[in-house]
């Protein structure tokens, strides 16, 4: 059990959902009461191209880590073996296989995607993760999230276009909405937009949360945290964090409040629209003892 004041035990012993068990139906509908005008955007970024083709590079990504792919077929070539029967004139493109890695797009990270020990969140066994899937704690276990979500849009607060790659956001700099349990809280450090500047510019580190903010935001019960960089906490020029282990935000969040964060969100139109309360709308794929999944997340104003 971890020392740190944590969520292990507070949705029961069995428990693989963490603070997602707070949207009850009753907070899923007062969430619904966020969207005023019915705009829909969403905060995903693209997943372009094949590795065959430069289209991946072109999108925000850590270095060093493996490119999405998507291949496709046409009329069966090209991908697939072979070719199915289609009507005369008629031709047939199939997306055969998407592959995604953690950094490298929009995701969502499972509780099991990070943990301490020879424990997962609430106490789960470690040793349940295995190459061929998480037993616990797996992005299956999410299902689909509508919520409210809050917008901290950091450097507009700031006066700022993005953040600095070493800025470290403090609870005082979260300023927005009160925060109600079962929020998503999206968090804005603009470093995205740097990758349209200068790429090594990007890699040169990333803005991200204080371990302090990230307490904060646990002790406030949001049921997910969501960010438009790569590790929700700052990266170094080597694209690690450069907190001890108490402090590291995966472990504070993902491992010991039970809280899924959602990584690499585009919020430059959320940010535009001027509004820092909406409908927030995310499901994972559902693979089964996955550390993540790809999302397109929704805000609905």
């Amino acid at each position: 059990m971890v020392a740190e004041p944590n969520n292990w035990g507070r949705f029961g012993p069995d428990d693989q959902r963490g603070t997602l068990n707070l949207l009850t139906p009753e907070v899923v509908l007062g969430a619904l009461a966020s969207a005023t005008s019915g705009r829909v955007l969403s905060l995903a970024m693209p997943i372009r191209g094949a590795t065959s083709s430069p289209a991946p590079t072109t999108v925000p990504h850590l270095r060093g880590r493996p490119l999405p792919q998507h291949f496709m077929s046409v009329d069966g070539g090209d991908y697939a073996a072979g070719a199915r029967p289609v009507g005369a004139g008629l031709r047939v493109a199939d997306d055969a296989l998407i592959v995604t890695h953690h950094g490298t797009t929009t995701h969502m990270d499972a509780l099991c995607h990070m943990w301490s020990g020879d424990e997962l969140y609430n106490g789960h066994p470690a040793a349940r993760v295995r190459s061929y899937g998480a037993t616990r704690c797996g992005i299956e276990q999410v299902g689909g999230v509508v919520a409210r979500g809050v917008l901290f849009d950091v450097p507009r607060h700031l006066g700022l276009d993005h953040l600095p790659a070493g800025h470290r956001i403090s609870p005082d700099e979260l300023a927005g909405p009160a925060l109600r349990p079962g929020d998503v809280a999206v968090i804005r450090t603009g470093w995205p937009a740097v990758w349209q500047r200068s790429r090594e510019e990007y890699w040169s580190g990333q803005p991200g949360l204080s371990a302090d903010a990230g307490r904060w935001l646990a002790e406030r019960d949001v049921c997910a945290v969501a960010a438009d960089n790569a590790a929700i906490g700052g990266l170094n020029a080597g694209q690690l964090a450069d907190e001890a282990l108490e402090d590291d935000l995966h472990l504070i969040l993902l491992h010991r409040h039970g809280i899924h964060l959602i990584e690499m969100l585009w919020l430059e139109e959320l940010s535009a629209s001027g509004r820092d309360e909406f409908v927030f709308v995310a499901a994972p794929l559902l693979i089964e003892g996955g550390t993540g999944s790809p999302i397109n997340p929704l805000a609905i104003l």
